[in-house]
């Protein structure tokens, strides 16, 4: 059997109704549709449509809000940063910074930036450049050694 052989079986794909074409057809004139009515006609977009009567998403109360201004940070955990080490991904003695983190796998993206979290140990001593981490996680990396380098943040006057 060759590529250009291939076919599926008999019935498998069966041939899509063509509607308006004909008295025939048993699908002609208003083609399935009915008579009149806004169904009946193109463009039409009536989801939430109640008939007239005020829709439930207009009837219930409005809920919180969404801060445009929020930041999405891809979480990292010191454990992944040493496994990272010990696997020889990640280069100790180098400053460890998102686009690091990126290339060595340990993070799939940057998003907003990289935060360091102080889930397991930090044996290796370590410099980061990131946009930030807990403060248990600070007292890890000073305790091992390392160094951690935080973006300032301006002080409201």
């Amino acid at each position: 059997m060759k590529l250009n052989e291939l076919r599926d079986n008999e019935g498998a794909t069966p041939s899509k109704k063509r509607v308006g074409r004909g008295i025939g057809s048993g699908l002609g004139k208003t083609g399935g549709r009915g008579v009149k009515g806004q169904k009946s006609r193109s463009g039409v977009a009536i989801n939430g449509f109640e008939g007239g009567q005020m829709p439930l998403y207009r009837r219930l109360p409005k809920r919180g809000f969404k801060n445009i201004f929020a930041k999405s940070y891809s979480v990292v955990s010191l454990e992944r940063i040493q496994t990272a080490i010990d696997a020889g991904k990640l280069d100790a003695k180098e400053v460890v910074t998102a686009d690091v983190l990126v290339k060595a796998g340990v993070v799939r993206r940057v998003k907003d930036g990289v935060r360091i979290l102080s889930g397991g140990e930090l044996k290796a001593k370590v410099a980061f450049d990131v946009a930030g981490a807990s403060k248990a996680a600070v007292e890890k990396i000073e305790k091992a050694g390392g160094s951690i380098k935080l973006p300032e943040v301006a002080a409201a006057e």
